[in-house]
């Protein structure tokens, strides 16, 4: 089973993904993570993506396919896997669908998460990071219990550069412009189901599952 997350940053994808990946047994593929990997080895696609990723745009589709095609060569995915953060733009929707055809595989799912924008400037304004054991927290709904340090491992936790209100906002605006019509792409192809995200995360987590017995039919 494959499977691609879509929300808007702060939705949550991270989250769910990870539940999902717990139930199913199925990798999660965060491609934030393979981004900032390549940034931290300071491989030409990294060094390629950091000035984008520092301004809160996104990274340019032929940047992101490689990245994409370089994993989907490796070894461990023959089941299935959980993509979260791509495709981000309809191309990268359409690469992605020819990169699993030629293994013979396709896109079964494709879950989004609905937040109102207010509400995802909030959660993101409102988020850090572990920089250690990569650990998520929240100051409104899951804080450290130790203040400022990581509950995992007691490093001090930081705000990514993405996270700052100003590029949040700004990767609201873009996200609007170039990511929403990916939804219309797995819409039309009718593998596309929406979740209230607003809810808490079981009840989210519970409507994801939901969504995934559905029965689907696909447009060609």
């Amino acid at each position: 089973m494959i499977i691609v997350m879509l929300g808007p940053p702060g939705a949550g994808k991270g989250t769910q993904c990870d539940l999902l990946s717990e139930k199913l047994g199925l990798p999660h593929v965060a491609t934030g993570d393979l981004l900032r990997e390549a940034i931290a080895r300071g491989t030409p696609l990294g060094q390629l993506a950091q000035p984008f990723i520092d301004r809160g745009e996104l990274v340019p589709d032929e940047v992101m396919i490689r990245i994409i095609d370089e994993w989907l060569e490796k070894p461990g995915h023959e089941t299935g896997f959980i993509l979260d953060g791509f495709p981000r733009t309809v191309s990268q929707a359409r690469a992605l669908d020819q990169s699993l055809a030629r293994t013979g595989q396709k896109v079964d799912h494709v879950l989004y998460l609905r937040v109102p924008v207010e509400e995802l400037l909030e959660r993101i304004a409102e988020r850090f990071v572990c920089p250690n054991c990569g650990a998520t927290y929240h100051q409104r709904t899951s804080p450290p219990q130790t203040g400022g340090h990581c509950d995992v491992c007691g490093s001090t936790l930081y705000q990514r550069a993405d996270d700052r209100r100003d590029v949040a906002e700004r990767r609201m605006a873009v996200y609007s412009a170039q990511t929403a019509p990916v939804i219309d792409y797995y819409q039309h192809h009718g593998i596309l189901r929406e979740i209230d995200g607003e809810q808490s995360v079981s009840d989210v987590f519970d409507a994801e599952l939901a969504a995934l017995l559905a029965p689907t039919v696909e447009n060609s």
